[in-house]
């Protein structure tokens, strides 16, 4: 019997129109375009402006990219998986609405949040999906309305984020490619280093957490950088030992778009050139959820039929991980 294993076949985007580049914040705070850029390797990230539009919106817009450029029929889809750590709302899952609105009429649908490894443990949870012979069709979206949790008073955090989308679609494959390993970590000491103090059911939104801003994102920054450079770099390099691949064997790592310093160092301990990193941080930001899937969209053109690609992200919780990913198919 052959075995089947889960691989994508198509992707998407999204990303809004307003650019809000690092000249524009040095006239909201205390920063500047070089510090900025030296220190995160962001350049400019995109912010949705719209009124009344929220992660769901880039999320529809991302699925109907996709269904365009596959001529996908939406009533195929078997499942739709919602990667996100800014829901549109608390209760009704956002991923609901959005299959409903690009015409998923067939697909169940729920969201998954594990802050920026969001997608990355989306991707482990479709694999399953369709290896188990359940379903055929799988369509991920990773999406993100970071702007709507950020302090544009806090240059901590400000500087870092930005709003996107992408979606792929996973289906099984009989050839071998596809997904082919996973390590996923997780350790709760990253509670306090990372995170949103009110909203939820130990403190919930009340006139006092609001006026003492406890809705934003609030970050140790140095200590979640210290995580997260051990973290991504460890998981990659123990997936490569794992699977006896050297850096010559790796086509493309595919990482999580943080900070370009932790990219570096992710690199560097896998022995890759930066030839082989994808990177589009100074375009973006960190779209959260969104990051992994926008990389592939940018890079589709690039991405060859059994090229071995390195999947890696950090987040909060903390969340962390790798996996290894031959790709499916060349674009004609």
């Amino acid at each position: 019997m052959t075995k089947i294993t889960a691989a994508i076949t198509a992707v998407g985007k999204y990303v809004p129109d307003f650019v809000l580049s690092n000249q524009v914040l040095e006239t909201m705070v205390d920063t500047n375009d070089e510090w900025i850029t030296t220190r995160t390797g962001i350049k400019e990230r995109r912010i949705l402006k719209e009124k009344d539009k929220g992660t769901s919106f880039m999320a529809i817009k991302a699925a109907e990219d996709l269904i365009a450029k596959t001529g996908l029929d939406p009533k195929e889809i078997d499942l739709v998986l919602m990667a996100t750590t800014t829901p549109d709302m608390p209760v009704a899952a956002t991923g609901v609405y959005v299959a409903t609105q690009i015409g998923a009429v067939n697909a169940f649908s729920y969201d998954l949040q594990a802050a920026c490894s969001s997608f990355l443990y989306g991707l482990s949870t479709a694999t399953s999906y369709v290896e188990s012979g359940r379903y055929k069709k799988v369509l991920l979206i990773g999406a993100d309305k970071m702007s709507s949790i950020i302090d544009y008073t806090d240059r901590a955090t400000c500087i870092i984020f930005g709003d996107g989308a992408g979606a792929v679609l996973i289906e099984p494959n009989t050839e071998g490619l596809g997904f082919q390993d996973e390590i996923l970590r997780s350790d709760g000491i990253g509670r306090e280093f990372l995170k949103i103090e009110a909203g939820g059911s130990i403190l919930p939104p009340s006139e006092e957490t609001v006026k003492n801003k406890q809705h934003y994102v609030h970050q140790d920054g140095k200590t979640v950088f210290k995580y997260a450079v051990s973290g991504m770099a460890d998981v990659s390099e123990q997936i490569m030992k794992r699977n006896n691949l050297s850096h010559d064997d790796i086509n493309w790592l595919v990482p999580h778009q943080a900070n370009k310093r932790i990219i570096d160092a992710t690199a560097h301990r896998m022995g890759l050139n930066e030839e082989k990193v994808l990177i589009n941080i100074h375009k973006y930001g960190n779209t959260t959820s969104a990051t992994l899937p926008l990389l592939l969209a940018d890079f589709e053109d690039q991405l060859k039929k059994g090229d071995n690609l390195i999947f890696a992200s950090f987040g909060g919780g903390f969340t962390w991980g790798a996996i290894y990913l031959k790709w499916a198919y060349t674009k004609k």
